[in-house]
């Protein structure tokens, strides 16, 4: 089981990502993605007062995190700078839904799925790392 992911904690790198980033809105969440070639995967994560009190807030956060934990985990994409923003149905948006949301908020964002296989092109993830399709 993967454990915790590296976090963006500063305003400024927050600030970074959104204003060079690439942004892919779904309905259970944003996404602003802005490659970092020298670093590794690092996320960050925020909601604003409109999502609610805080109580709101916070489980919006803590689903993303979660959302993100098993999507990205086992084979974190390297080079990405990430940030996840809540949007008003995250708290009660169905779980299947909300990871279907990031998914395909990261390919619409151009972030690879998972580590590559030795000989295999960039962003392509293993067999075993992919999911079937229905």
């Amino acid at each position: 089981m993967p454990g915790r992911l590296p976090r963006l904690t500063r305003r400024g790198e927050f600030l970074k990502v959104a204003g060079r980033g690439r942004k892919a809105a779904r309905p259970g969440l944003v996404l602003q993605a802005l490659p970092q070639p020298a670093g590794g995967l690092r996320l960050g994560f925020t909601a604003t007062k409109k999502i609610g009190n805080a109580v709101a807030r916070n489980r919006a956060k803590r689903r993303l995190r979660e959302a993100a934990r098993l999507t990205l985990g086992e084979a974190p994409p390297a080079g990405w700078d990430l940030v996840l923003i809540a949007r008003d149905g995250t708290g009660r948006r169905p779980w299947p839904a909300l990871l279907g949301d990031l998914r395909g908020a990261l390919r619409q964002a151009g972030v690879p799925e998972g580590a590559a296989e030795p000989g295999l092109p960039p962003g392509h993830a293993p067999e075993s790392a992919r999911e079937p399709r229905p």
